[in-house]
């Protein structure tokens, strides 16, 4: 099918240039069609793979041919839709998780001179939040800018799991051209599927960027080949499918046009941005336009819209008007009171931006994403953001447990429901609805990740409440009900590729390819319902020695896959409120893993540990050794207990069943029997 696709556009590319017979040729370099066109350097192309690239003898040379690193033309000055801001470009860096993107970020704001040559500076500096920094991922899309050659470079960092989307989805907006950065062993992941999805969408350039590219087991030639067949695979235009790409190592701060010639610093990677990401199209008299795209809060100066002006210049104290494609005809006023552009990794006061460039703005305290800042006389709104549909959801609701009110600030259900309507305002792919009762909420999200994000950074501010287990969003298609289905790949040695398959077959999972991968893994690719991948992370650990990696993306909607045996095993219920004992606790943990040590405090029909076998068991922990008389000193013997089982918020999430729940506050994660519930299902959601 794919050499079908192949042999199709190259027809298609034949007909279109009304050349004569093409045959497989190596590609001219594109620095010499444009020498005559530019004085400035630029770093050579990299030649595409002759199995891609196709020139057709006898034809005259035309100087809008695509090739790999750039379009010949110069960007005109003017044109029917505006004129073209020259010392601009945009540009979001996307890529799978751990793929590369914010050490890279972080190399070109080094060589850029944004800081001094005796500054200190902490690895992964885009990622200030603590939670960032202590799981090593992206979590919230951030702004900076860099200069190059008296261009100004916009560079918005993105997320990469795909529970983070919504973020992706909204600031994609903002600019001209993406980098896909590409790990130079694993390739194209499942959510570089999803990021590039959504940047050919909205037509947008696309320079890959093969990155970790000095790995000992890199091979760039299969990346790239993947990448262009991925490109296929998700409707890219010929003139998309035509990338650039750039060789990099980010860690190192090196990049090159070809793997074996690397450059000692980032420049053919600067290089490549100017040339490749056009220039804004703006129509500077036109009446203010601005979309905002993103909301950042200060203490001082409260909340702070972020977005790219697209018509019209806006000024610091300008009275503007707000509105929204969603709410016809709803118009509020408003007047910005500081203006503001990134530049060299900082927020600098401006008193006027210009259409083309990105800029934060307060003053307007009840802005939100989506909605348009226009110029008062013309309140015309741009389309406002969309991004895709929840597929899991979750019940938050007040704390009832015998602990409750003892750790957290805010414990009341309006504290509750004012801090989700707060995030909701920033968090597009968040949906918050009551729940079965007052107290209660149903607050859906992206995946277990997504949602645990959001609980986390609840309980790190002080609020306390309960969780239920996730579950997954069904819809009626055509009469039938269906549920989400995802793709999920595993990265496995070889040894450990048949617990894998029976693991997943007993969650329903088909196994769609089987891909001998290097160093003797193999990869796996599944197609699996979203409700089977709950609380299969630590099973598949376990079942890999921890040697398996899985990543997942949303596929698709289909008929429900029926019943799903989520965990075998049943809980060790606390029988009484009290402190456990070590005394207790030697009998109890042989009856299966505990959760607790001695000294905890534990209340009754709280979950203090995993049973061995099937059902809940109730056992006391909290009994002491009685002391008679009749007890000789120095008999006793010495108590030896196995070390519990730590239960973190993600793992908690992951364990519980329809009866149970999470109880979070600041200081504590709590598993407890939900009293209103039933105890007799096991089977799982």
């Amino acid at each position: 099918m794919q050499a079908l696709q192949k042999i199709q556009r190259q027809a298609q590319r034949q007909a279109s240039a009304q050349a004569p017979l093409r045959v497989e040729a190596p590609v001219v370099n594109r620095a010499v069609l444009s020498a005559a066109a530019t004085a400035a350097p630029v770093a050579a192309a990299a030649p595409l793979p002759a199995a891609r690239r196709t020139v057709a003898l006898g034809a005259p040379a035309r100087p809008t041919t695509v090739c790999r690193t750039a379009t010949v033309d110069a960007p005109a000055s003017t044109s029917s839709e505006g004129s073209v801001r020259e010392d601009i470009r945009n540009i979001a860096i996307i890529a799978h998780v751990d793929h590369g993107k914010t050490t890279l970020v972080d190399a070109m704001l080094k060589q850029s001179k944004v800081f001094r040559e005796n500054q200190a500076t902490a690895e992964r500096i885009m990622d200030s939040n603590d939670l960032e920094r202590e799981r090593g991922i992206t979590i919230l899309a951030k702004n900076t800018a860099i200069r190059y050659r008296g261009i100004k470079v916009n560079i918005i960092d993105t997320p990469g799991h795909a529970d983070f989307g919504g973020e992706v989805e909204r600031v994609i907006n903002m600019c001209d051209g993406v980098l896909l950065l590409v790990d130079s062993v694993e390739g194209p992941m499942p959510q570089t599927r999803f990021v590039l999805r959504k940047a050919l969408e909205l037509q947008k350039r696309v320079v890959v960027v093969v990155n970790k590219i000095d790995r000992p087991a890199a091979r760039p030639e299969w990346v790239i080949d993947s990448t262009f067949e991925l490109f296929m695979d998700l409707g890219a235009s010929d003139e998309l499918c035509e990338f650039p790409v750039v060789y990099a190592s980010g860690v190192n701060g090196i990049a090159g046009m070809t793997p074996d010639g690397l450059a000692e610093d980032l420049e053919p990677l600067f290089a490549t941005i100017v040339k490749e990401i056009r220039p804004p199209v703006v129509k500077s008299e036109a009446p203010l336009q601005l979309l905002c795209a993103n909301i950042d809060y200060d203490e001082h100066k409260g909340r702070i819209a972020i977005g790219r002006v697209s018509s019209g210049t806006i000024k610091r104290g300008q009275s503007v008007s707000i509105c929204s494609s969603l709410e016809p005809g709803k118009v509020r006023q408003a007047k910005i009171a500081e203006l503001f552009v990134y530049d060299n990794f900082s927020r600098v006061p401006v008193d006027e931006v210009a259409a083309g460039d990105i800029c934060a703005l307060s003053g307007i305290a009840d802005i939100k994403i989506g909605e348009t800042i226009t110029q008062r006389e013309a309140p015309v709104p741009l389309p406002t953001i969309k991004v895709e549909d929840p597929t899991v959801n979750m019940t938050f609701k007040v704390n009832t447990s015998p602990f409750a009110g003892k750790e957290g600030k805010f414990v009341t259900s309006r504290n509750l429901k004012d801090r989700l309507d707060r995030e909701l305002e920033r968090n597009l792919a968040l949906r918050v609805e009551p729940g079965e009762t007052s107290d209660s909420f149903v607050v859906s999200g992206r995946g277990t990740l997504h949602l645990g994000i959001l609980i986390e950074n609840m309980r790190r501010e002080g609020y306390e409440f309960e969780i239920g287990p996730p579950k997954v969003i069904t819809r009626e298609v055509e009469g039938k009900t269906c549920e989400p289905y995802e793709e999920a790949i595993v990265d496995v040695p070889e040894q450990y590729v048949g617990a894998v398959v029976e693991l997943f077959a007993q969650r329903k999972g088909e196994m769609v390819d089987l891909i001998p991968s290097i160093q003797g893994a193999s990869r796996i690719k599944f197609r699996i319902a979203t409700r089977g991948l709950l609380g299969l992370k630590n099973q598949l650990l376990t079942a890999t020695r921890g040697l398996g990696v899985m990543n997942t993306l949303f596929l698709e909607y289909a008929p429900v896959a029926g019943e799903i045996l989520m965990r075998e095993n049943g809980s060790l219920v606390a029988h009484e409120t009290g402190q456990a004992t070590t005394y207790a606790l030697e009998s109890a943990q042989d009856r299966g893993q505990m959760f607790c040590r001695p000294g905890d405090q534990v209340y009754e029909g709280q979950v203090i540990g995993m049973h061995a076998k099937a059902g809940d068991l109730k056992v006391n922990v909290c009994k002491t050794k009685a002391l008679t008389n009749m007890r000789a000193a120095g008999k006793d013997t010495k108590v030896g207990l196995d070390e519990p089982r730590t239960m973190g918020l993600d793992d908690s999430l992951e364990y519980i069943n329809d009866d149970e729940q999470v109880e979070v506050t600041p200081k504590s994660i709590r598993i407890r029997k939900d009293p209103m519930a039933s105890t007799k299902g096991k089977k799982g959601r």
